[in-house]
């Protein structure tokens, strides 16, 4: 009897949607208080997934939604590297 392989869901912090974690970017802050982001989704730490779609990530810029959630400091150039991330996957 084949088992269908539930997808993990995770919930974006900007939109509060759930979402399949694939669709999701992860983004980290460690023990050291160090922000990240989180490319192979399992890194160490507290983590806060955005909705991959530059609207979504600038909004989480200007509401600091970010450093709200991951309380700690998160530097412009995440969100850089972020909508770098979003530019860089093929549209679907």
């Amino acid at each position: 009897m084949a088992r269908n392989k539930k997808t993990p869901l995770r919930k974006c912090i900007v939109t509060k949607e759930m979402m399949p974690k694939q669709q999701l970017i992860r983004v980290v802050r460690n023990k050291e208080g160090d922000v990240f982001i989180d490319e192979t989704g399992k890194q160490n730490g507290r983590g806060a997934y955005l909705t991959k779609d530059a609207s979504v990530i600038e909004t989480a810029r200007q509401k600091n939604i970010l450093t709200h959630h991951l309380k700690a400091k998160v530097d412009e150039d995440i969100y850089n590297q972020l909508l770098n991330v979003v530019e860089e996957q093929p549209h679907e």
